[in-house]
């Protein structure tokens, strides 16, 4: 128990007659309230993510009421070890209570309160301040109609507490520590500034390092052999550390960093399914691939989870080489994707309904001609209001129009990240990942239908695959290019390669291995596979073929029912 407690936080935009359009910014570990713009016209520092927030950016304050406040614990104005005791006038110290990531945002909750919010439109943070998300989502899950966990973890690996460690115990260990009761201009600068250190080379990667310092010299052209620092990213280390030593306290360093360690959305309910069961947010997780602090796999575990209890979950891993820094570098993809996510949880508070954005990517003429005759074929099969998985979604434009005309709940699975970016773009569910990875962490008849369009060729074990659609489907439909048809059989006669998809030449087009429409029936007859109907198309119209479909038709497509 603690209090009274002091909590200092900034706040942009105005915030709604109906109170709904309030976003909260957690802050990582050594952040604070101050998240955007600058104080006055003297400040020369702006906010940590004035990228992100402001008129017109991702994080729009012409449209949402953004606030941000420091953690309890911290160093900048909100109650924490530098605070002073109310019961015996002196700062706390290591007499502070020990708090938890939980305490941080209970007290931002009743920030909330004071401000007259009942209900966040969306909680954002990155790190630190995606560990406050989680909490928020599974403490409040009635408080929180979006989350958006970027670069964090449900709970730290042994690794991350090592570093954490290392860092306190050079604090510790600093003579001028003094068992936390030093002067403010007479602190453990020496041990702070090295667990800083320790704490930013966590924070970039392997090929970023490389590509910003090598091992370039910094006042030299050759080694000094000696233990100054000559090295440039000795000397970028060593700045780091004494620019943090004037703006942070040793004790908060202390406390913030030991949360983090306590940190584990599993403690009290077992396992992370079970943690996430009663969350009503939706989702967007961000990860990056560079990330080696909080890796892309601890990301997967809050997906996985989310997954496991049916609940709306959109999920990229980013391809940066910024490493965990990268949440702070990467305004252009990481901004579509906030910017999407929040727009889609807007609408659905506003409406009731599902975001539907724009076709955001152009199409050529000749992806209109490979994909307009199979989706035409599919979306005609498809029942009003059924749960759809799209696997291979590309930019999400079938599940789109599925969406619009037959208002399905669907989730797309998609490799490639430009795709993921189109999709959130349109208001699209989807996860980022490989497709046969993916389908396997679903559990059993989770959908109505399960659409393979146009990929089954490129597959590694195409049965598998369809036998794990079953299982967590319904039904599933499939599309593919017909390799029999008769124009690509004249092509193999005068010796050229016959492009897949319509396309007009071999390097317009895919060139997986060619499936005939006998081969699919065939096979499935063979695996027990129980074909429900087929539609054989032409190439032009799209039209069905209806004699000499295996010669004829140019695309196919099938669809699978389980045997039970």
């Amino acid at each position: 128990r603690l209090g009274p407690i002091t909590v200092t936080y900034e706040t942009y935009g105005k915030l709604s007659d109906a109170r709904d359009n309030a976003v909260f910014i957690c802050h990582a570990l050594t952040g604070d309230a101050h998240a955007a713009g600058f104080h006055d016209a003297s400040t020369k520092r702006p906010g940590w993510w004035e990228i992100m927030i402001g008129p017109g950016k991702p994080i729009d304050t012409d449209r949402y009421f953004v606030i941000c406040a420091n953690v309890l614990g911290g160093c900048r104005g909100t109650t924490g070890p530098s605070s002073v005791n109310p019961e015996t006038g002196e700062t706390w110290g290591l007499d502070f209570p020990v708090v938890t990531i939980g305490d941080m945002v209970k007290v931002h909750k009743r920030l909330t309160e004071h401000l007259g919010i009942e209900r966040l439109l969306a909680v954002v943070g990155g790190s630190m301040g995606g560990m406050q998300v989680l909490d928020w989502a599974v403490r409040y899950p009635q408080s929180v109609a979006g989350a958006i966990a970027i670069a964090t973890t449900p709970r730290l690996s042994a690794q991350s507490i090592a570093f954490d460690a290392i860092g306190r115990t050079a604090i510790l260990s600093d003579p001028n520590f003094n068992a936390g009761r030093y002067a403010e201009d007479g602190g453990p600068a020496e041990g702070l500034a090295i667990a800083r250190m320790i704490g930013h080379i966590t924070y970039l990667s392997e090929q970023g390092m490389h590509e910003k310092f090598g091992r370039q010299l910094r006042h030299a052209d050759r080694y000094r052999y000696d233990f100054s620092h000559e090295f440039s990213v000795e000397t970028y280390l060593n700045h780091q550390g004494r620019a943090f030593v004037e703006r942070f306290d040793a004790n908060s360093y202390l406390y913030v960093t030991k949360a983090m360690d306590y940190f584990d959305l599993t403690a009290q309910r077992g396992s992370l399914a079970d943690a996430l069961r009663d969350v009503s947010a939706r989702f967007l997780l961000v990860s990056f691939k560079s990330d080696w602090l909080f890796t892309p796999a601890q990301s997967r575990q809050v997906v996985d989870g989310l997954l496991a209890n049916q609940k709306r979950v959109t999920y990229c891993d980013i391809d940066s080489q910024y490493g965990h820094d990268a949440f702070l570098l990467e305004p252009e993809r990481l901004g579509r994707l906030i910017r999407g996510h929040l727009e889609g949880v807007q609408h659905r508070e506003q409406t009731g309904k599902s975001r539907l954005g724009q076709f955001v990517t152009p199409f050529t003429e000749e992806s209109q001609t490979r994909q307009r005759h199979d989706h035409d074929c599919i979306a005609s099969w498809i029942e009003p209001q059924t749960r759809v998985l799209d696997l291979g979604c590309g930019d999400g434009a079938l599940l789109h129009r599925l969406r619009v005309s037959k208002q399905v709940r669907g989730l797309g699975i998609e490799r490639d990240e430009s795709a993921v970016l189109d999709c959130v773009d349109r208001g699209i569910t989807v996860v980022h990942g490989e497709l046969e990875e993916e389908l396997a962490k679903f559990p059993d008849n989770v959908f109505d239908v399960v659409i393979l369009s146009q990929t089954l060729q490129s597959l590694d074990a195409p049965e598998k695959v369809l036998r794990e659609m079953l299982r967590v489907g319904r039904e599933c439909i499939v599309s593919f290019s017909n390799g029999a048809y008769w124009q690509r059989r004249i092509t193999l006669v005068g010796g050229r390669v016959a492009p897949l998809g319509g396309a007009t030449s071999w390097h317009a087009g895919p060139l997986e291995r060619g499936l005939s429409l006998k081969d699919f029936l065939e096979r499935c007859a063979d695996d027990g596979l129980r074909v429900d109907r087929v539609a054989a198309l032409k190439a032009e119209s799209g039209r069905p073929v209806r004699w000499g479909a295996n010669l004829r038709a140019a695309e196919a497509v099938v669809r699978l029912r389980s045997q039970s």
